[in-house]
């Protein structure tokens, strides 16, 4: 299966979630939904400004092929490690990490619509991720085509120069609908049917050899044959190995409705969504509060 590329790299264009068994012991839906949504805030502040006129966080744990570290990465990097410590308040370390996510397709009348994540897409369709943490941290996301070998589709160099940080409840969509060239705007379905997986990682702190902000706008600029860049052995069994730890799955019934206004202009003016504002469609939440990394892993289906 292939999709049509967008951005560097950025050629998903179906999502369905893969659903994971949870125990009894684990906490029920009302609790769940209730522990994420209740961490939003109550109004929104509608003075906060674009999330990407905010100043931007370099990683400072990457240790790539992207060549030695200058005195200016070094300073970068201190920078950053106080930012990172900050950035973890006590308040943001008491929560368990929690994902929602919501799949919008494209209407006859260019609307975003709410459809479920298990369904089917055909070529022609058109869709667009809504992605909204319930802490601070940094979002990876890896796409691994049938058995392949999975590679790093964002961050991306070409947006936020490469920045992966997210704050808690401000809402990122993958691709923007900000981009100026309307056929970048969506994920579009073309090519022969197939599968792919997704996964969409959240974390307290930057992973470790991952290149990110500078660092992944240096290695894409002097190795473009190598980018979108592909994860080492020892960082992608970081990642499988996250997937294996208990997580609670919330799926809402909004299926068919429109992007609210309020999520729209929360989106692309980079504001907090408050208790106001619809639910996501799917929450996924790690059932230990000291979970350091949340995986969610998306099957994606194309006939």
């Amino acid at each position: 299966m292939r999709f049509k590329i967008l951005i560097l790299g950025l050629a998903v264009v179906a999502f369905a979630v893969s659903i994971f068994a949870v125990s009894a012991q684990q906490p029920g839906d009302d609790e769940v939904r209730g522990a994420f949504l209740s961490s939003r805030p109550k109004t929104t502040n509608n003075n906060a400004p674009s999330r990407r006129h905010r100043p931007r966080h370099t990683n400072s744990n990457n240790n790539t092929s992207s060549g030695a570290a200058t005195n200016a990465n070094a300073n970068t990097a201190a920078t950053n490690t106080n930012t990172a410590h900050n950035k973890n308040s006590s308040k943001n370390e008491a929560q368990a990490i929690g994902l929602g996510y919501t799949l919008f397709m494209k209407s006859a009348n260019g609307r975003g619509v709410r459809v479920e994540p298990s369904r089917e897409f055909h070529n022609g369709d058109s869709v667009r991720l809504a992605l909204e943490p319930n802490v601070d941290g940094y979002l990876y996301i890896f796409d691994a085509e049938n058995e392949g070998a999975p590679q790093m589709i964002y961050p991306d160099p070409r947006l936020d120069a490469g920045d992966n940080s997210v704050e808690a409840h401000v809402p990122i969509e993958i691709p923007s609908s900000e981009e100026t060239d309307e056929r970048l705007r969506w994920f579009t379905f073309y090519g022969n049917s197939g599968s792919e997986h997704l996964y969409v990682v959240v974390t307290r702190e930057p992973i470790n050899g991952v290149p990110t902000g500078d660092d992944l706008v240096g290695f894409c600029a002097t190795q473009k044959d190598k980018c979108p860049w592909h994860p080492p052995t020892d960082v992608w069994a970081q990642v499988q190995d996250a997937t294996k730890a208990e997580v609670k799955v919330i799926t809402g019934r909004t299926f068919g409705q429109p992007q609210s206004d309020k999520e729209k202009v929360a989106t692309t003016r980079g504001l907090g969504l408050d208790q106001s504002a619809p639910p996501p469609s799917v929450i996924r939440m790690n059932v230990s509060t000291k979970a350091p990394v949340l995986v969610t892993l998306l099957d994606l289906v194309h006939k």
